[in-house]
């Protein structure tokens, strides 16, 4: 029995580090037009984002099908993934986007950190720069506030160098000059005039 309590909970840390890579690598990866819905004002009571809920509800439905038919380790598998799933529902759903209205609001501890570390994640709009991928384990959100801070610094330089290069080469300025020996140059090229020596 006790292997299979390990089981659960080995399966619930487990849910925690999968949804992690898929949030991070998925999610604001190839499959951001779904999870871009989920970054956006919602208009109504669901978002295409929600679609990710049955792609791991398919899974654990199934290990609890096979569990109960004989297979325990896969019964405590596929509980641990629903566990995780009902936690998932609760920080995520429940206290931080208040999809269903909660009667309080946490103001500290553990429970306000949850919030505050998916709330830098919603900072972003697009699928870069984001913080904060996990949704049960949240980091020290002054930390991730500064990495927010650097990564926005990252991408604004990224996209400016990015303007440059897309830019047309400038002609040469109309201000250029004559100087001395009666070549053309223009003004931040011309020799510096009055400079003692």
């Amino acid at each position: 029995m006790m292997l299979y309590v390990a089981i659960f909970l080995a399966s619930v840390l487990a849910m925690e580090g999968i949804a992690w890579l898929m949030h991070r690598y998925l999610m604001h990866g190839p499959l951001w037009f779904v999870h871009e819905s989920h970054h956006r004002r919602r208009e109504g009571r669901f978002e295409l984002n929600d679609a990710f809920g049955l792609f791991f509800a398919i899974p654990s439905m199934i290990l609890i099908w096979f569990g109960v038919r004989g297979q325990p380790a896969l019964l405590a598998i596929g509980l641990g993934m629903t566990a995780y799933g009902a936690l998932y529902f609760f920080f995520h759903d429940m206290l931080v986007h208040r999809r269903v209205k909660l009667p309080f609001v946490p103001k500290r501890g553990y429970l306000h950190r949850v919030v505050r570390a998916h709330l830098l994640h919603h900072r972003t709009t697009t699928k870069h720069g984001a913080v904060s991928f996990g949704f049960i384990f949240a980091g020290d959100p002054e930390k991730l506030r500064a990495r927010l801070a650097a990564n926005e610094r990252a991408a604004q330089t990224t996209s400016q160098r990015r303007a440059r290069a897309r830019a047309p080469s400038q002609p040469a300025s109309p201000a250029a000059t004559s100087n001395a020996n009666g070549s053309t140059s223009s003004p931040a090229e011309s020799p510096r005039q009055n400079t003692p020596v």
